[in-house]
């Protein structure tokens, strides 16, 4: 995977010394992703942190991602953001395979897009929605930042919202291989929207967490429905935020 340049703290002579050429480079500005299973493809240098295109974000879940995604996998990005993880299953699944990303942000979807169109990842369907336990539209606070948005009782925007369940039933997306989510707090409702969908199709969850009562949560939900629980975080499943679920096969 090569070097994990994002561990370098920002504190330390090394950390600061290597961070000082970047904001050099323009936001708006193409360049290529330098390692991991998405190099050479080209990344929006400001729509996300710049170990995007250093290769380093998120190191070793992008590693454990790399081990799970199969040539010809179904992978849905639920959360997709601007599209780090929507590349890098693209890559892993090749042209058999088939990416379905799911982002409601207009800033983040406008990156997206764009980071896809760049690359020319014609196996890469988006879906700008927020994923929820029912359809209809909800209240979507996107003040924290692009990278923090989510569903609340009360938000600047209101988004459409649909189920895994539904999609799935109607024939819009193929039934996932790997799902990895990222959605601020609302990860147990995405799960319940999506029961009927995990429980029979079985797919292998990156899922990560963002309260200490959703966790707990979604450890019960997932270990009911079947599925053996790691961490990538180094953490104990209980105290982690970062799960990994895989199916119990019988």
């Amino acid at each position: 995977m090569g070097l994990n340049l994002s561990a370098i703290s920002k504190r330390s002579f090394v950390g600061r010394l290597l961070r000082r050429p970047l904001v050099l480079l323009p936001p708006g500005m193409s360049v290529p992703i330098l390692q991991g299973p998405c190099r050479g493809k080209r990344w929006i240098v400001g729509s996300s942190n710049h170990g995007c295109w250093l290769g380093s974000y998120e190191f070793t879940k992008q590693r454990r991602f790399a081990e799970v995604v199969r040539p010809g996998a179904v992978v849905y990005d639920i959360g997709a953001n601007v599209g780090f993880y929507t590349l890098l299953a693209s890559a892993l699944a090749g042209p058999r395979g088939r990416v379905v990303a799911f982002e409601p942000l207009p800033r983040n979807l406008e990156f997206l897009r764009a980071h896809v169109a760049m690359n020319g990842m014609t196996n890469v369907v988006i879906r700008s929605v927020a994923l929820a336990d029912h359809p209809g539209t909800r209240p979507f606070d996107d003040t924290p930042g692009p990278s923090e948005a989510h569903l609340a009782a009360r938000g600047s925007l209101t988004v459409e919202c649909a189920t895994l369940d539904a999609l799935v039933a109607k024939g819009e997306i193929p039934p996932p291989d790997v799902i990895k989510m990222d959605v601020e707090g609302a990860e147990l409702l995405v799960l319940r929207g999506g029961e009927a969908t995990i429980r029979t199709h079985k797919p292998t969850l990156f899922v990560a967490t963002h309260a200490a009562d959703v966790h707990a949560a979604c450890v019960a939900w997932l270990e009911q429905a079947g599925f053996r629980l790691d961490n990538l975080d180094g953490e104990s499943v209980q105290a982690c935020s970062e799960l990994l679920a895989f199916p119990v096969r019988r």
